[in-house]
């Protein structure tokens, strides 16, 4: 019930617009304070959560931020590291030092190879390159499954408030599901008919991000396609 008050909280805003005033609120992404009054910078979702407040834009490229986990494929290897597409203006290098383990120089595609695709994290953002690094629990490579892109901005909606509307559709489909917060999603099910209904759940998600209760929404849909 909590959650469901909290998605109905939830208004779209366009930038300028006064979203919160009073010193007690602080400016998050895609605010700024001007004097007692926080006002959004984007057109996009306005989110409060007990003091902050932040507005999740509705539209918009990737910008790779320090300690981001992104889904990236293998596109070219040098002699100490991998090149990674992660859908960000330019390409994110993984350097050899980065990774854990034991690495043959020699042949760095024994490792990993093009075409390859992993889930890393971002280490550093510089103005025109991107650092990864596979020394964290959850960096990996995956195996099987497919992968789906949707735009980065609908990734908070697809996650939901800590991990709630895709662990809904994990525990729903029982599929492997992980969210790069680039917008690149896998998911690894039993069987194809197991994937595609995670797919199509949070294709609903990324259509529908700001419209209220959107989590009874999603379990009425996957109750009503298993169940059919």
């Amino acid at each position: 019930m909590t959650k469901e008050k909290t998605d109905k909280k939830r208004t779209i805003v366009v930038p300028g617009e006064v979203i919160a005033s009073g010193k007690e609120f602080l400016p998050g992404d895609g605010t700024r304070r001007e004097g007692k009054d926080i006002i959004a910078l984007k057109f996009g979702l306005l989110e409060k959560s007990d003091k902050l407040v932040k507005v999740i834009p509705l539209s918009g490229a990737y910008i790779p931020r320090t300690g981001n986990t992104v889904i990236g494929q293998v596109t070219d290897l040098t002699f100490n590291g991998w090149f990674i597409d992660v859908g960000a203006p330019h390409l994110g290098f993984l350097p050899v030092a980065e990774c854990a383990g034991y690495i043959n120089k020699k042949d760095l595609a024994e490792h990993y190879a093009i075409g390859d695709t992993l889930v890393c994290k971002v280490r550093a953002t510089r103005t025109k390159s991107v650092e990864l690094t596979m020394k964290d629990q959850t960096c990996k490579k995956l195996n099987g499954g497919f992968l789906m892109s949707v735009n980065p901005t609908r990734v908070p909606r697809v996650i939901g408030r800590a991990g709630s509307m895709v662990s809904t559709i994990k525990n729903e489909t029982g599929c492997s599901i992980i969210v790069g917060q680039n917008g690149m999603i896998w998911i690894k099910g039993r069987d194809i008919q197991s994937e595609m209904l995670a797919r199509d759940a949070i294709t609903l998600i990324v259509e529908k991000p700001f419209i209220d209760g959107l989590t009874d929404q999603v379990k009425d849909f996957l109750n009503k396609r298993k169940n059919g």
